[in-house]
């Protein structure tokens, strides 16, 4: 209780700065507030992977602080109060730390805040950032990715036409070109994250712990396609092997990977068609020889995460 009402006068402190610092008029069309947030919390270390601060984005930064400074690992923080700001607070509210007055600042001065170490965007965080960039970037793919596996071109074909081009997507996506099929394709390469495919639960979970794995917990679905992951700052699409590949005798292992070779190759035909990388991950260093044996053009790593 004490917290809470040592907060409530830092926050009335707080709010009331909060007036000079609103976007003018001319740019609240374009300023999102939870995204602000979001991106203003990714520079800081959270002990939860940022999990408080996704589910807390939409209110006002202050109260954001409020409800999660206790999930911030202050241990790796040094907070000045560079304004003096923070010294009319009264004693009461000066229990509640410095730290906390300082970051519910509408604006963090230069040398406010200092973070110790490199800071590794918290999960939670990163997986928000990558759906407001996919939903900002593909809005109709956008809203067929919960639950349901609608191909980009049933959304095309559902959408009514505009009697004009639409300007907010011109910074997205090129001028729609004049060759109906050329169209079609492009809209084919848009990624459209699906539910996994059920029953094989180790597989999913190797895939959704791939290291920048764009949208975790989902499959991507590319080309007609469905990719095991997508690495959306590489562009690249992956298909995830989880077999016990090395427990087989030579005999089988190569017979294993000739028979799934034909199939991982019209895959990386299907990515690089759109613009994508292709990378198979394997378990095993055998795994690896066989398939690079077979076709040394194709780009096979062995999963150390999995």
């Amino acid at each position: 209780m004490r917290f809470r009402r040592c907060g409530a006068l830092l926050l009335l402190l707080v709010f009331s700065a909060c007036a000079s610092s609103t976007p003018p008029p001319n740019e609240r069309g374009t300023w999102n507030p939870r995204l602000a947030n979001l991106q203003r919390a990714a520079e800081l270390p959270w002990t939860d992977g940022g999990r408080c601060v996704v589910r807390e984005a939409s209110q006002p930064w202050p109260a954001l602080v409020e409800k999660c400074y206790r999930t911030l690992d202050r241990d790796r923080i040094e907070f000045h109060d560079t304004t003096g700001r923070c010294s009319i607070a009264s004693a009461d509210a000066a229990t509640v730390g410095l730290g906390f007055c300082v970051l519910a600042a509408p604006e963090i001065a230069v040398g406010a805040v200092i973070v110790l170490g490199v800071v590794v965007v918290g999960v939670a965080i990163k997986e928000a950032l990558n759906a407001y960039e996919f939903r900002h970037a593909y809005p109709e793919e956008a809203g067929t990715s919960r639950g349901t596996e609608v191909s980009s071109r049933e959304a095309e074909a559902q959408r009514k036409p505009k009697s004009k081009p639409d300007p907010a997507g011109q910074d997205w996506f090129p001028p729609a070109p004049t060759d109906p099929m050329d169209r079609e394709r492009r809209l084919e390469c848009r990624p459209v994250p699906v539910p996994h495919r059920g029953g094989n639960d180790p597989h999913n979970d190797c895939a959704d712990l791939l290291p920048q794995n764009s949208f975790p917990g989902w499959d991507v679905l590319v080309n007609g396609k469905q990719f095991d992951a997508l690495v959306l700052v590489t562009r690249t699409l992956w298909d995830v092997k989880t077999d016990a590949f090395e427990k087989h005798n030579l005999h089988s292992q190569q017979f294993f990977a000739k028979v799934k070779l034909p199939e991982l190759q019209r895959e990386r035909r299907l990515a690089e068609a759109c613009g994508y990388k292709f990378v198979v991950g394997v378990r095993s260093a055998a795994h690896k020889a066989a398939l690079e044996k077979l076709d040394n053009t194709l780009a096979v790593v062995v999963m150390d995460w999995c």
